[in-house]
């Protein structure tokens, strides 16, 4: 399965990702500057995190007028598989293609540690392969992590099962102490209505082998070629 990494200025997730999806996943991979105009033969599109443009005016404002997002949006809009991961997540929302935004955390620190995260459904492409109410590790970097939305859109993503990964303890319990960036319902993740586009604060990329301190995070790219498979 081919995979495009979306390369912009301030990005410095891109080769993380890239590893992820070609060296360990072993999937032809390919890195996609923010001026080109088409993915080429990508299926599945990975828009990683880092601070593209130096977030100025807000984390993923300007990243979102790049040339090649007409493409991830057609990509999207064709219910192929689109992915943000952290930026990418604030770029996605600022793009449309995911509700919500992402807010300066609660302590107004950039935060950097693991973190467990539930899985409150296998419905999109990059959890297909990770049951409800399992929890991942998986590690956060950011400064505007904070998710948040209007109760009608909250109302929304409960009702049509658009949240994806929730913050918890390693038992899976939603703990206050365990929301570390005050994101409303403790949301990490979310989709959109037609479950194809993902995006979530917590870098999959970066627990995607052994030598990185775990694994967990493979599964999120793993679950694509589940899903090609069956």
């Amino acid at each position: 399965m081919n995979f495009a990494v979306i390369v912009f200025p301030g990005s410095n997730c891109d080769h993380d990702c890239h590893h992820a999806a070609g060296a360990v996943l072993g999937q032809p991979t390919s890195l996609v500057w923010h001026k080109d105009s088409d993915l080429g033969d990508a299926e599945v599109v990975i828009v990683p995190g880092g601070f593209s443009y130096g977030d100025y005016l807000r984390a993923g404002a300007i990243s979102r007028f790049s040339p090649i997002m007409k493409a991830v949006a057609a990509h999207a809009n064709a219910g192929r598989p689109v992915i943000g991961i952290c930026n990418g997540f604030q770029i996605l929302t600022e793009a449309g293609l995911l509700p919500g935004a992402l807010h300066r955390n609660a302590s107004l620190r950039f935060i950097c540690e693991d973190v467990h995260v539930r899985c409150e459904t296998p419905r999109t492409p990059f959890t297909r392969d990770i049951p409800a109410g399992e929890t991942l590790r998986m590690p956060i970097a950011h400064g505007e992590g904070n998710y948040f939305c209007d109760p009608d859109t909250l109302a929304a993503l409960e009702d049509n099962d658009q949240i994806v990964f929730k913050y918890c303890d390693s038992e899976g319990s939603l703990e206050s102490t365990a929301n570390p960036n005050g994101s409303l319902g403790h949301i990490a993740g979310v989709c959109n209505q037609g479950s194809n586009v993902v995006g979530l604060m917590p870098h999959p990329e970066r627990a995607s082998e052994a030598a990185l301190g775990g694994d967990d995070g493979l599964r999120v790219f793993s679950s694509v070629l589940a899903g090609a498979v069956s």
